[in-house]
């Protein structure tokens, strides 16, 4: 995310400050950061072609970085489920409590939440146009419910045909972020700029511990100036 978008974030702020109030947390009780998406969300990686949850995650790796400059203020809760799509949590049908994403926001104490999509709408020849309705609506639902949204596009596959599909999936995200005014993680312009990013993934979608890390840094990039803004500190003395 360039700084002209970062400089937008944080101008956003002042427009939550309001409902930020309204869920206000207990004195020294953290800030919570809600993460949802998909596989690599969830933290897969393939090691001699068996894939799975892995302890070496972005969500860990954020987690990590915001403790180091926030301490305990600040916690990240994994929501990924492998295999799924925005639609899916939209209708409440991504295999996490079966309720829709209007009420589960609702009822949610998080302040922020973060947004992972892209990868299986292309797997399951999902239009653009439908990712672009799904993601507009959950980003909708939680501004109407007092949270900031924090989208981000999808790390890139190996697969040129569906990463070409993919690019698509990415501009729809981009587009949904612009219009709602609302934080973006560009993964996937970022990861497409590494030199040999393909070294760093485990399969054709999954990214191995090193690239995690590496998405987990442009989170926190992202994230930090809104934390430190929203965030409970304990009073000085």
């Amino acid at each position: 995310m360039d700084g002209t978008r970062i400089v937008k974030a944080r101008a956003l702020l002042a427009a939550f400050a309001l409902a930020a109030s309204a869920h206000a947390h207990a004195a020294g009780e953290p800030l919570l950061i809600e993460a949802y998406g998909d596989s690599t969300t969830l933290g897969i990686s393939c090691i001699d072609k068996h894939c799975a949850p892995r302890a070496d995650n972005a969500v860990t790796f954020l987690q990590s970085e915001l403790s180091a400059r926030f301490g305990q203020h600040v916690v990240v809760s994994n929501l990924g489920v492998g295999g799924t799509m925005a639609q899916q949590l939209l209708d409440g049908t991504d295999r996490r409590g079966s309720v829709a994403w209007t009420e589960r926001i609702r009822r949610s104490s998080a302040r922020i939440v973060m947004f992972n999509y892209g990868i299986n709408e292309v797997m399951h020849s999902q239009t653009p146009e439908q990712f672009y309705a799904a993601e507009t609506a959950l980003v909708r639902a939680a501004l109407a419910s007092g949270k900031l949204p924090v989208l981000a596009t999808s790390n890139p596959m190996l697969d040129k045909r569906l990463n070409a599909q993919l690019a698509q999936m990415a501009a729809m995200t981009r587009r949904v972020a612009a219009e709602a005014h609302v934080p973006l993680i560009d993964q996937y312009a970022y990861v497409s700029s590494l030199p040999d990013w393909q070294h760093g993934m485990s399969d054709g979608a999954h990214p191995t511990a090193a690239l995690y890390r590496l998405k987990a840094e442009r989170d926190f990039t992202v994230l930090e100036p809104i934390v430190d803004r929203l965030i409970d500190k304990p009073a000085r003395t």
